[in-house]
């Protein structure tokens, strides 16, 4: 895998990101200037190409994550890890809210060494600031495979925002995200 793709005039960039459901946090990257994707899928498992349900158990080792390809000409990673670390609780062990189990940790799964040096940085960084009352337990490990996940998930707030969860759990978290980081929306 490689951290960036080449798309006619731009290159672009991917960063890989573990914060809960994988519906919050693709909600949320799709509306940031410079994203052009937030795919939701699977990594950090043992088990090749996983379902849904399989993730679910928790027994294959996938968190539910979002791979967001985005123009660093516009929006850098670390403006990617601010946005991350604001909408999510990162110092929960294997837990969003009421999402239990090991696939909702939270974690940033690297590309390239200035990635992961980034996120190291912005945890030791947001500690030292006592952003939290309790540590981070974020993981940041190398991006070994990432699995799309199925079609049915795709753009699922944009589709579902009547649904109890999305109203209940995805639609503060965007308006968070909207709150805190309004210059970078796309318009």
């Amino acid at each position: 895998m490689t951290g960036t793709m080449s798309n006619d005039t731009t290159t672009l960039a991917t960063a890989t990101f573990a914060g809960g459901c994988f519906w919050c946090l693709e909600a949320v990257f799709l509306q940031l200037k410079g994203v052009s994707r937030a795919q939701s899928g699977y990594a950090g498992g043992r088990r090749p190409n996983p379902t849904y349900e399989q993730v679910c158990t928790g027994v294959t080792g996938h968190a539910e994550v979002v791979q967001v390809s985005f123009d660093p000409s516009v929006i850098s990673f670390n403006d990617l890890l601010d946005v991350f670390f604001t909408i999510h609780d990162p110092t929960t062990l294997n837990r969003q809210g009421g999402d239990a189990g090991t696939q909702y940790r939270s974690a940033v799964f690297f590309e390239l060494p200035e990635q992961e040096t980034e996120a190291r940085a912005k945890v030791a960084s947001l500690d030292a600031a006592h952003t939290w009352d309790d540590r981070i337990v974020t993981e940041i490990a190398p991006l070994t495979a990432f699995y799309p996940a199925e079609s049915y998930h795709d753009d699922y707030f944009a589709r579902n925002q009547q649904n109890p969860y999305c109203a209940a759990v995805i639609a503060p978290k965007v308006a968070k995200a909207r709150k805190y980081f309004f210059e970078k929306l796309a318009k």
